[in-house]
């Protein structure tokens, strides 16, 4: 949800003083979108972030995971920084790949601020990018490209749907009150084709993305801690999206949501009384944090007839940063079974929980 995916509650745990939110535009209902603007940059408000994540494989059938995701918080709109290196914003992004069929979880992250042109989101450019990470469009294509020491990403995605905007009436609702919630935008199947390079071996991959996009001001209350976050996309050409937020006495909160989307592209919405996302009792404890993560989850939604578990074959998929920065989060590729409509169903996603290390102290 990246309320997802995802996270990325991370950015405001900057050691920065940031903006007071009086600052920014709040998300409310009747929000007019309007695209290509709305695939770039909104710095009226003070928190933004695009998620990529996919499930790709090689010819030969080694499967990988991956994701791409840039990160925007205001720190300064008050219009009195006119410097090029003064920080209006600050830009985190965060790459990771999981080699399935070796075992291996690669994560790396950066931060920087816009400067010369170091970082940023630019509908002028068509681009969004921190260093030589970018996903730049070239018409209905976008270029996804990310070099690290140890792996690299180059794929071209094509959407195969038209896009999603999530919640009601324009907004994602996250929490009681106006402007307690975010714009919420969603590729949710994006053809991918490309290379993936691991430790000097390239592959040539094909496969399923999906994009997240958000941007707020305001969003989690002092009492939600976390969330879990799910994106489906079935073999039968439909997706699901479900989040459940945490609340500190271990309830759900009453503003988690969903978005199925059918073969021809068409919504419906989802109530925190549509669905169920339970753990099992199979988890996985970090090394690095020692958090605890359930790695096995049962999903149901009576109102869609469907009823899935969730698993993975690699538990190990943390992002933990010894910068100590940002908060460590769980996302990884997983494997969904179970049936639709009464009959087997199949499909790929990726899942992305937070809270579980420590509670999200932030987006208030």
């Amino acid at each position: 949800m990246k309320s997802r995916r995802v996270f990325a509650v991370m950015l405001i745990c900057f050691a920065v003083a940031v903006a007071a939110p009086a600052q920014y535009r709040t998300a409310l209902p009747g929000y007019r979108y309007k695209f290509p603007r709305d695939h770039f940059n909104h710095p009226d408000f003070q928190t933004e972030w695009w998620y990529y994540t996919g499930n790709v494989k090689a010819a030969a059938g080694h499967q990988f995971g991956f994701e791409l995701t840039f990160f925007r918080q205001g720190v300064d709109r008050d219009g009195k920084s006119t410097g090029t290196w003064d920080v209006r914003d600050l830009y985190l992004a965060h790459l990771a790949l999981s080699d399935l069929d070796s075992g291996k979880s690669l994560h790396r992250e950066r931060t920087n601020r816009a400067g010369p042109g170091i970082a940023g989101a630019s509908e002028a450019e068509r681009r969004i990018w921190n260093g030589n990470w970018q996903i730049t469009w070239r018409g209905d294509e976008q270029v996804l490209q990310a070099i690290d020491e140890r792996f690299a990403i180059h794929l071209i995605l094509l959407s195969a749907k038209p896009l999603v905007i999530h919640g009601q009436n324009g907004v994602s609702q996250k929490a009681e009150g106006r402007g307690r919630a975010s714009h919420y935008i969603s590729l949710t199947r994006i053809n991918a084709v490309g290379e993936i390079e691991v430790d000097g071996q390239k592959s040539q991959v094909t496969g399923t993305a999906w994009m997240d996009h958000e941007f707020f001001t305001h969003q989690l209350e002092p009492d939600q801690i976390g969330w879990n976050w799910l994106s489906i996309q079935f073999a039968d050409n439909t997706e699901l999206m479900l989040f459940n937020i945490r609340r500190r006495n271990g309830s759900i909160d009453p503003y988690s949501a969903g978005t199925f989307v059918d073969a021809r592209g068409n919504t419906t919405h989802l109530a925190k009384s549509d669905f169920t996302m339970e753990p099992a009792e199979t988890t996985w404890m970090s090394s690095d944090t020692h958090a605890v993560y359930p790695v096995r989850w049962k999903i149901s939604a009576a109102k869609l007839n469907i009823a899935l578990e969730c698993s993975t074959s690699l538990p190990s998929q943390e992002l933990a940063y010894s910068a100590g920065f940002t908060p460590a989060y769980w996302e990884g590729s997983v494997l969904l079974a179970g049936t639709k409509g009464g009959s087997p169903i199949a499909g790929v996603g990726y899942l992305e929980m937070t809270g579980y290390d420590r509670p999200i102290e932030a987006l208030r």
